[in-house]
């Protein structure tokens, strides 16, 4: 199974609806719209003739020892392998293809990592076999709320870089394309989840829901560190953070910012990267919500 190769999605797909229409969740309406608006917002860069910046080496020392690399490059390989997983066995055009162009840009993340820690001269471990999910929907659904979790800090954390000045702004921008495939990635997946509900039959339904709390435990679980992290086993290399994204604040900023500041720049930033979309498409609300009440108690 190739992990670049992607078929381009066909000229005859269903039509989005009007904008002034007002959208059903799991009709073929929200359907056509929430996979048209990522066939047609792809980005066809190339991975191979990115231009990286040259970094002195006091920056690029600081980008070899974010402890993150080995995680984020085997991250987004599996990411891949899972969305193309359960995107075999999709039968409606339409949907197959957006999926599909979906695994094509997560295993285009990892080709993008690849490039430059060879650019940078960044060691990684081996990476380890890449299997075929036994179960493709329990790896969709943790793909999907995994970039829901991930993605909303990753935007704060993106932005805090940008301000900064930590890292050159030409790395930074660089990085533009990527950070906002993940915004659409996330809203593929928050619609489907939507539709895909609202389509299955009501006897179906206790053991989906089922299914979907047992991963955001499996998550809830890895995150708060119960879940073994990846050690690069090196004597001089730090050990592989598998929660940067909640926790990497001082990695991209020389500022110490305090928590309740860096929920509000995630907030504000996961609230812009889905401003351009289409209002009627549903966008991930529980990491922002608890968030909120997070900063809510913070001030308290």
């Amino acid at each position: 199974m190739s992990a670049v190769a992607f078929t381009e999605y066909p000229q005859t797909a269903t039509p989005s609806p009007p904008s002034g229409e007002r959208l059903r969740l799991g009709s073929p309406e929200h359907k056509a719209l929430f996979c048209n608006q990522l066939l047609e917002t792809h980005d066809p860069y190339k991975p191979a003739i990115i231009d990286w910046p040259k970094l002195d080496e006091e920056t690029r020392g600081r980008i070899v020892s974010l402890p993150i690399w080995d995680i984020a490059v085997q991250t987004e390989e599996k990411a891949g392998w899972n969305v193309r997983s359960y995107g075999a066995r999709i039968s409606d055009p339409l949907l197959k293809a957006a999926v599909a162009m979906d695994a094509f840009e997560e295993s285009r993340h990892k080709l993008v990592l690849s490039h430059m820690v060879q650019a940078y001269g960044i060691k990684l471990d081996p990476e380890p076999p890449y299997l075929e999910p036994r179960d493709p929907e329990w790896a969709y659904l943790v793909t999907g709320f995994s970039e829901c979790i991930d993605s909303f800090f990753a935007f704060g954390l993106f932005e805090l870089a940008k301000q900064s000045g930590y890292f050159p702004g030409d790395l930074v921008e660089t990085f533009e394309p990527v950070i906002q495939e993940e915004a659409r990635h996330i809203l593929l997946f928050a619609n489907w989840l939507a539709w895909h509900r609202r389509r299955m039959h009501w006897w179906m339904r206790p053991w989906f829901e089922m299914r979907v709390a047992a991963v955001w435990v499996f998550l809830i679980w890895e995150r708060i560190g119960l879940a073994k992290s990846v050690d690069s086993g090196g004597g001089n290399q730090p050990a592989q953070d598998n929660n940067f994204t909640v926790s990497g604040s001082k990695s991209v900023s020389d500022v110490d910012i305090k928590p309740g500041a860096l929920m509000g720049i995630c907030l504000a930033e996961n609230d812009r990267r889905f401003a351009g979309y289409d209002a009627r498409l549903l966008r991930p609300t529980t990491v922002p919500r608890l968030t909120r009440f997070a900063r809510w108690f913070l001030r308290g």
